[in-house]
């Protein structure tokens, strides 16, 4: 049973940022720095708003929050309002598919990644498919023309 009004807790979870969460973003900074991989922006402007970039490869990297995007291993949906929070999330992931499709028709590699796929000490294997993805998706180097007179 919560313990604050409705009102309160609205003005708490309106605080709460979608931006800089150590366990999802700030992690995968750290698996990309220590794969190699690079290329990768944050917080352009495409689509769906990804986590991550690859502008020159045009991939776009979600990381997916296991509450919020409805993860089949580790969901746990909340005792109380079950109501609220199922249709919540299954509008997330109704949301997450047509992002997807858009991207997708936009010529746009999309790759989703759950939080638990970048725990520590865990070597994702799906990190290390990101990286071949990029580098397979690398377009080549444009030799620069030289002027002849």
């Amino acid at each position: 049973m919560d313990n604050v009004t409705p009102k309160t807790r609205s003005r708490i979870m309106s605080q709460v940022k979608s931006e800089g969460n150590r366990s999802t973003e700030l992690r995968m900074i750290q698996l990309f720095r220590e794969t190699g991989i690079t290329g990768w922006r944050r917080r352009l402007p495409v689509h769906g708003k990804p986590d991550f970039v690859f502008p020159r490869e045009r991939v776009a990297v979600f990381v997916d929050g296991c509450f919020w995007h409805g993860c089949p291993r580790h969901c746990r949906m909340p005792h109380s309002k079950r109501a609220y929070w199922r249709a919540k999330i299954e509008h997330n992931k109704a949301r997450d598919k047509k992002t997807n499709l858009f991207l997708r028709l936009t010529g746009w590699f999309v790759i989703r990644l759950w939080e638990h796929d970048l725990t520590v000490g865990k070597k994702s294997r799906k990190v290390q498919k990101l990286k071949a993805i990029v580098q397979q998706r690398t377009p080549p180097l444009q030799l620069a023309r030289r002027r002849v007179s």
